[in-house]
């Protein structure tokens, strides 16, 4: 069955695109599925109870099959096999393929930053209250197309990947749901792409933070900041400075870790990462 959506893509005519890139098409725990879409309507996709990005296959790859391209990000939890998205009220299925995810072991010296104290996880549950309302934004940006790729934000090589299974002195914890890059400290840190700044804080695992609106369901987190430089509420413009490498929070020397959230799933930040804009 083929899905009523919408027809002339007046937005990205609006801002004068020839073409859209799109993030790679990676449909597994972690990853972006590509799934285009045919007709009239603008569509309202859901996934998980989370409105999905849909872009214009006008200016895609995806212009001679389809009318729309729902974005549709997969959460690091989710398992192979068959899922759904909702289009307008009708379900349509979609398959993720497995992954395996290396490990990684880290040695903490900051006992409570693996253990905390009672106190501390008070501290702990008002901040990921604050964190996870940050990452499931959802804008519709009138001043810019919208954002479907991201510039490396900081310089330097990538000291731990995305998806990682982690034990903290060889306790098991959360998978490593962002890409880690390894810079000095007080390296700059960019915005890589239009944004709005929802929230900055001081965290107790992710140290001085800076959560960015992107639109349309995408939004990307900067942690263990040494520097922050925006103010919550400002608008940005790709390449502005948000601040400097840091090593605050839990962490073993100075890191920007780096997180992607699209539909309010952690995805890999590579897959929609470029070189330039």
């Amino acid at each position: 069955m083929k899905y009523l959506l919408a027809a002339l893509p007046l937005l990205l005519a609006s801002f004068n695109l020839t073409a859209l890139e799109l993030p790679l098409n990676s449909p597994v725990p972690g990853g972006i599925i590509h799934l285009p879409l045919q007709g009239k309507e603008s569509p309202k996709v859901i996934y998980r109870k989370h409105r999905v990005m849909v872009v214009p296959a006008t200016a895609t790859r995806y212009a001679d099959q389809a009318d729309w391209v729902a974005l549709v990000g997969i959460p690091l939890s989710a398992k192979a096999g068959t899922e759904t998205v909702n289009i307008n009220g009708n379900n349509l299925s979609f398959k993720i393929e497995s992954k395996q995810y290396k490990e990684q072991r880290l040695v903490i010296k900051n006992k409570r930053k693996v253990n905390p104290t009672p106190l501390d996880m008070t501290r702990i549950n008002k901040e990921k209250k604050e964190i996870l309302t940050a990452l499931a934004s959802w804008s519709e940006p009138k001043t810019h197309a919208p954002v479907t790729t991201l510039l490396k934000p900081a310089q330097g090589p990538h000291s731990s990947p995305f998806g990682l299974r982690r034990f903290f002195n060889d306790q098991p914890r959360k998978p490593h749901s962002g890409l880690d890059i390894a810079a000095p400290k007080n390296s700059p840190i960019i915005a890589p792409a239009p944004a709005k700044v929802v929230a900055t804080g001081d965290y107790f695992f992710n140290g001085r933070t800076v959560i960015l609106d992107h639109g349309n369901g995408l939004t990307s987190l900067y942690c263990h900041m040494n520097r922050i430089d925006v103010k919550l509420g400002e608008t940005l413009k790709t390449g502005d400075q948000l601040g400097t490498i840091g090593a605050t929070g839990r962490v073993t020397g100075p890191h920007l870790h780096w997180g992607v959230s699209l539909n309010n799933a952690r995805i890999d930040p590579t897959l929609l990462m470029v070189e330039s804009k």
